[in-house]
């Protein structure tokens, strides 16, 4: 007789954790060879009694972890499942295929370049390609950017889920949040985005885009002497025509900019 793992009384930060591992241990089970899964085979392979299995499955589902298989009674990884999974391959994605251009990129306009990523509530830099200017700016790889930086302004103005932007944008102070929103509007405009800060130091962004959207951003940094703020300067041409190209190659579409 199989024998079934019994609820017991636990705290509510117990349970939270039961049910994180529970819908972890569910995941799991998908593989090339199981797409699709039972009530049956769940409460089978996990040990737990049909009922968990049943509340956990309607859970999921409506959370997007899982969908109902037409016309039966399986299960199979949902849409946030695979959204996820697609943007963890399009990061993988990028880091392999983002190098190449960010060499040429420095080598062609005689500056430092960064290829930032999308964290958990910013921009992260992920890869420095350094110059041989005599004057070297950089920037160090796993820095969390703020959101009132280059790179942060334009992943807020072109991330797929703008109530997100808005809520991020939101949590600034006044009068710092018009102020970046209104950036955000002019580099929606524009297509890429240029800030002097107040040490001198010029940091020109444009946008990577993959199917699923964007997916990183190319930012130019240098003193206000090594690279200019205008976005028509010839750094700021050639860092969104490899943005471009870069863009193409993810599978993704540049979008057209508007007046």
């Amino acid at each position: 007789m199989t024998k079934h793992q019994v609820d017991k009384p636990a705290t509510v930060r117990e349970q939270d954790i039961q049910a994180v591992s529970r819908t972890a241990q569910i995941l799991g089970l998908f593989d090339p060879e199981t797409p699709e899964l039972s009530v049956a085979e769940t409460t089978r392979r996990l040990g737990l009694n049909r009922t968990t299995v049943h509340r956990y499955f309607s859970s999921m589902i409506s959370s997007g972890l899982l969908e109902r298989v037409e016309d039966s009674a399986l299960v199979r990884p949902g849409r946030a499942i695979l959204q996820l999974g697609s943007f963890m391959l399009g990061q993988q994605r990028i880091m392999q295929m983002a190098p190449a251009y960010m060499r040429e990129l420095s080598l062609e306009i005689k500056i430092s370049t960064v290829l930032s990523l999308w964290g958990t509530s910013g921009p992260v830099v992920s890869l420095v390609e350094e110059s041989d200017h005599p004057t070297l700016v950089t920037v160090r790889v796993g820095s969390q950017l703020a959101l009132d930086s280059s790179q942060a302004k334009v992943f807020l103005a072109f991330l797929p889920d703008q109530f997100h932007a808005d809520r991020l944008t939101g949590s600034l102070p006044q009068p710092q949040r018009t102020e970046t929103r209104r950036r955000i509007e002019a580099i929606r405009q524009a297509g890429m985005s240029s800030y002097v800060n107040h040490r001198g130091i010029c940091v020109v962004a444009a946008p990577v885009f993959a199917a699923t959207g964007i997916c990183a951003t190319i930012a130019a940094v240098g003193t206000e002497r090594m690279l200019p703020e205008a976005l028509d300067s010839r750094e700021a041409m050639a860092l969104k025509a490899a943005c471009e190209r870069l863009t193409k190659e993810m599978g993704g579409t540049w979008p057209e900019a508007t007046d």
